[in-house]
């Protein structure tokens, strides 16, 4: 039975439409998936369903009723927490409970909010405040507090996103699990494919031009279990089918290009004398890290953070550096790049021992750090006027240009920085980077605050660039398929302190390689399979006992 549904419904701001035409009905008990990328309206959807707004044109309804406010019945949990800080977590939950149900007897109440906040597992923390509660452990009070008020339908806009990968995975299986006691109707906005197979019923992709999608059947028995799925055939056909299907609608007409790249030399590089000793043999080990430490001292004595990390890299190697969060990756590449003094043990990048910055090692941060008052152009230029000094003003501009342009910034290039999105800003620095001509490009997260299709976009654009450069580079990600989509060789780091190399995976992938092929390709779960794998032995924490380096070098 359909209990919410919407009439050929259009939303528009002014003169931008948002939504159009969408014809929806959502059925009782069900869980619903709404999937699109960032500005295709899932936000404006939720709030219809919500009566946080009203359509432009046509109707939603609630069991037959034209829903015109918001109301108890239809609960909604946003991504920000909105917790009162003053509030312990039973607090906050309380007052929810308070406000629904006056009536109750004091003892009813606080029974109510017990049964809620120990349902989400916080029971250890019901006296607590918000200010000494992780984001995870805020957000499980928010969905208490929603579960507490009794709604007959949940609407959850994007509440996992803001968490990291596992606090993310373990919250989704819990509200997975509270859905199917209560049997409530749910409707879930995400942007992450993985997400919504492992919640769903039934997933609906939310086109770029505001329409809906045909409905995608989500036909694998539940509970779902996440290794599991990882061998599922009906789970590997559904992710192909669905991601093809985003990326067909929303990335496909991706990088521009037409620029010529001029030649000119970069500053960096090596004496000749030194070059030419080296001629025929840097190739190999043009990165050479070496029982490498970090230790940091703390009043209870030195803390290793890193210890014995030893690791050889060719010139042109693509490596993906993963592990829980923690585990040292941030620190090693911080190394490489010269902003983390070396504590014992050594960095070599073509055959010169790393000492301080340099741009002839380029980063691109979690955060593009651009100065908001220049342009897209200004901001890339900043460093290539000092990499290219012998270079004509007009040459070094090419380059400039060379590189956003093939970033997918051609008509934005003189937009200031403060009006481009989170993903054109990190366009700017991929584009920045490349055009210092590094011999070694670091990333570190550089995807990780955009949501899961910006993504996607930015990794095929820096594929892209990369395969025309074949810069040497590392990469710090947390995303398994990041992780294999972009790198020859898979580098898994374990817990911290004394974090070091667990296992190192080499991905026999070919190249130019995109996310829809490698899907389909025979041998990509037996990669995700052995990273998984890894992950999970070192999950929670876990310190297994450690591997003789020349065990590490077998696999």
């Amino acid at each position: 039975m359909s209990v919410l549904e919407f009439k050929d419904v259009s939303m528009s701001y002014g003169d931008t439409p948002v939504l159009k035409d969408i014809n929806l009905e959502v059925q009782e008990g069900e869980f619903l998936v709404l999937l699109g990328f960032s500005g295709t309206g899932k936000t404006t959807l939720i709030n219809l369903m919500a009566g946080l707004e009203l359509p432009t044109k046509g109707s939603v309804t609630f069991k037959g009723q034209p829903v015109t406010e918001p109301s108890p019945e239809r609960g909604v949990i946003f991504q920000s927490y909105s917790l009162m800080p003053w509030l312990t977590v039973n607090g906050n939950v309380g007052l929810a409970v308070d406000t629904m149900f006056p009536d109750l007897s004091k003892n009813e109440k606080e029974g109510r909010v017990a049964h809620y906040v120990k349902m989400v597992g916080l029971g250890h923390a019901a006296t607590r405040r918000p200010a000494e509660l992780s984001g995870g452990m805020r957000q499980r009070v928010n969905v208490a507090r929603a579960l507490a008020m009794d709604p007959e339908m949940l609407l959850l806009d994007e509440p996992l996103s803001a968490l990291d990968a596992l606090t993310r995975a373990n919250l989704a299986d819990e509200i997975v699990k509270i859905w199917d006691a209560d049997k409530k109707t749910c409707v879930l906005i995400t942007n992450d494919v993985d997400e919504a197979i492992m919640m769903a019923d039934r997933i609906i992709p939310l086109n770029p031009d505001g329409t809906l999608a045909d409905a995608f059947e989500v036909n694998i028995p539940r509970p779902r279990d996440r290794s599991a799925m990882n061998n599922d055939e009906t789970f590997k056909k559904l992710r192909a089918e669905v991601t093809g299907y985003l990326m067909d609608a929303g990335i496909e007409a991706k990088v521009e290009g037409s620029r010529l790249l001029p030649d000119v030399t970069p500053i960096h590089g090596v004496p000749t004398a030194v070059a030419e000793a080296q001629k025929g043999l840097i190739d190999n080990r043009f990165l050479d890290f070496s029982q490498l430490h970090k230790v940091y001292p703390t009043p209870k004595g030195p803390l290793t953070v890193v210890e014995d990390f030893d690791l050889k890299i060719d010139r042109g190697e693509f490596i993906s550096l993963i592990g829980h969060s923690g585990c040292g990756k941030s620190t090693v590449l911080t190394m490489a790049a010269g902003l983390n003094e070396i504590s014992k043990g050594a960095i070599k990048l073509d055959g010169r021992h790393v000492e301080g910055a340099d741009p002839e090692r380029a980063v691109v941060f979690q955060s593009p750090n651009l100065f908001p008052w220049l342009t897209a152009r200004e901001n890339c230029a900043i460093g290539v006027n000092k990499v290219y000094p012998r270079a004509s003003r007009q040459e070094r501009q090419d380059v400039v240009d060379y590189y956003l342009e093939r970033v997918g910034l051609a008509d934005a290039m003189d937009k200031p920085a403060s009006e481009l999105s989170n993903g054109m800003q990190q366009r700017v620095g991929i584009a920045r980077a490349f055009a210092l001509s590094p011999k070694l490009l670091l990333l570190d997260e550089p995807f990780g605050m955009l949501d899961s299709l910006t993504r996607w976009e930015l990794q095929e654009v820096l594929m892209e660039v990369w395969s025309r450069t074949k810069v040497t580079a590392i990469c710090v990600t947390h995303d398994v398929d990041e992780a294999i989509l972009l790198a020859d060789r898979v580098v898994m780091m374990t817990n911290g302190p004394q974090a070091t190399i667990g296992k190192i995976v080499d991905v026999d992938l070919p190249r130019p390689r995109t996310r829809k092929a490698l899907l389909e390709h025979p041998d990509y779960y037996k990669y995700r399979q052995d990273v998984l794998d890894f992950l999970e032995e070192y999950e929670h924490g876990a310190k297994p006992k450690k591997k003789p380096a020349t065990a590490i070098a077998a696999e």
